[in-house]
């Protein structure tokens, strides 16, 4: 296994924790030399633009979502949690790093680099990773699925060169010359190699990412522990084709409703499929789950829209928005024995918390510069620590679109209240989420100090980044010929 040699160098146990450490791991009582400690092995699964409001456990009434539904049944639901920022890239960023959205080194899909280019941009070749800890900790790690965090010509920005030891990932074409990349084909470890997609084949992608999933657990050591990354790529409005297998097909519908409503459930079917495999393997009981999505849902003129499934139920906005529509997303918790069946929490967390809770979990010292604060306490029905605050900073895109007012955009929560704005130029807006969750009402007239509080969190809570200038970019044009070569 890679870094095996060093590996063991790099694993600590997390002062001050030995007492929740024993209640939450399972170690060998025996005595007799040769008995090591079991480690639970994590799988993180991500979904793709899937709205609040649109798993049975969360409300959802007409898209069916039975085991998933019956995951949160035997574990909790997280009813206050945040995704790292409002779309693909920039949420993913503060996934894989533990650093919130106004430090970590991607705000937007793409940035802002100069000569009216926007390109995407990708992790730090040193950026210390979830996937490196888990590497360091003695894991063997596999992630599978979308990344959307490199640079497409360099293959060590790649997954596989960021702590995974097996990574199967879509890969696009840059924007700017380079490399051509064929779409539907699943990279293996770099670019030699790849698994062909012929949607005729499967019911839908994730049909073929959950095959792959059952290739690396079928192959994995029995001797270590496993992290899997499933990133999922249902529902998002690009999935492409799927196979008509499901009673929506005869519902009173536009077509694109009954695509949405179909990947949700054969995302569903497949991460069931994931569950039975893990059973048969033996390996469920000494496994913990976390199930969650990128952002909030999408949305299009002419496509998909939210008020059809009440994608949000009542949270304003969707992908893209600072928002509670467009940040705070569903989180499904599973460990058996360790987690309370049919419970939920309104812990306020976020995405920036998951690599401080898998490091306290597998006894990994704490990585220096994450802003995260692990919520296993909550998992475990113990006293939990809390943020002040938990801030967003984005930048729209300006591939092909007019941004005005620079794209900019902020948001804030710290406890019962949310501050937005959509610009440095806008006013800040104050919501109380505890009398209006849907962000109605607002009230910045008349709470003039929590306003300044946070215009405070707005300009000091944050670090400068290249190609995501504070204020964003002025872009009063969209035409494609500024952006060819």
């Amino acid at each position: 296994m890679k870094n095996k040699l060093i590996k063991n160098y790099f694993f600590y146990l997390k002062k001050g924790h030995f007492l929740i450490l024993s209640l939450i791991l399972s170690f060998s009582c025996n005595s007799n030399k040769g008995s090591r400690e079991i480690k639970p092995n994590i799988i993180l699964m991500l979904a793709d633009d899937l709205g609040y409001n649109e798993l049975g456990s969360y409300g959802q009434k007409i898209i069916r979502t039975p085991n998933l539904d019956s995951l949160a049944k035997e574990g909790m639901i997280f009813k206050n949690f945040y995704a790292g920022n409002a779309a693909c890239a920039p949420s993913r960023a503060v996934l894989l790093t533990g650093k919130k959205s106004s430090k970590v080194s991607i705000r937007g899909n793409a940035g802002f680099y100069g000569n009216d280019r926007w390109e995407g941009a990708a992790l730090g070749k040193d950026e210390f990773t979830m996937g490196k800890m888990f590497q360091y900790a003695g894991y063997q790690t596999a992630f599978i699925g979308k990344w959307h965090l490199d640079k497409p010509d360099d293959v060590d920005t790649w997954a596989i060169g960021h702590g995974f030891d097996f990574a199967v990932q879509e890969q696009w074409s840059g924007r700017f010359g380079g490399r051509t990349f064929l779409p539907n084909r699943l990279w293996v470890n770099g670019d030699q190699e790849f698994i062909p997609y012929d949607y005729k084949n499967y019911d839908c992608k994730d049909h073929l990412r959950t095959n792959v999933a059952f290739d690396f657990l079928d192959k994995k050591s029995s001797k270590e522990p496993f992290f899997l990354f499933m990133s999922y790529r249902a529902p998002h409005s690009f999935e492409g084709p799927i196979r008509d297998t499901l009673d929506y097909k005869d519902e009173d519908w536009p077509d694109i409703e009954k695509a949405h409503a179909a990947k949700i459930t054969l995302l569903d079917h497949q991460i069931g499929r994931l569950i039975n495999k893990l059973k048969e393997l033996g390996e469920l009981d000494n496994t913990l789950i976390l199930f969650t999505s990128d952002n909030g849902p999408h949305f299009d003129n002419g496509g998909h829209e939210l008020e059809f499934f009440n994608s949000n139920g009542n949270l304003k906005g969707g992908k893209r928005d600072l928002y509670e529509g467009g940040i705070r997303v569903p989180l499904i918790a599973y460990w058996k024995n360790k987690i309370k069946s049919n419970s939920k929490t309104y812990h306020i967390s976020g995405f920036q918390d998951i690599m401080s809770t898998f490091a306290e979990i597998i006894g990994y010292k704490t990585p220096k510069g994450l802003d995260g604060i692990s919520f296993l306490p909550t998992l475990i029905s113990k006293d939990q620590p809390k943020h002040d605050y938990l801030n967003w900073e984005f930048q729209l895109s300006g591939w092909f679109q007019n941004l005005p007012s620079g794209g900019f955009r902020q948001s804030v929560r710290f406890d019962h209240w949310k501050a937005v704005r959509y610009s440095l130029n806008s006013d800040i807006e104050l919501y109380d989420l505890n009398e209006d969750e849907g962000e109605t009402n607002n009230q910045a007239h008349l709470h003039p100090k929590i306003v300044k509080k946070a215009k405070d969190i707005f300009e000091n809570s944050r670090s400068e980044q290249y190609g995501f200038p504070y204020g964003g970019v002025v872009q009063n044009y969209k035409s494609m010929e500024r952006f060819v070569q």
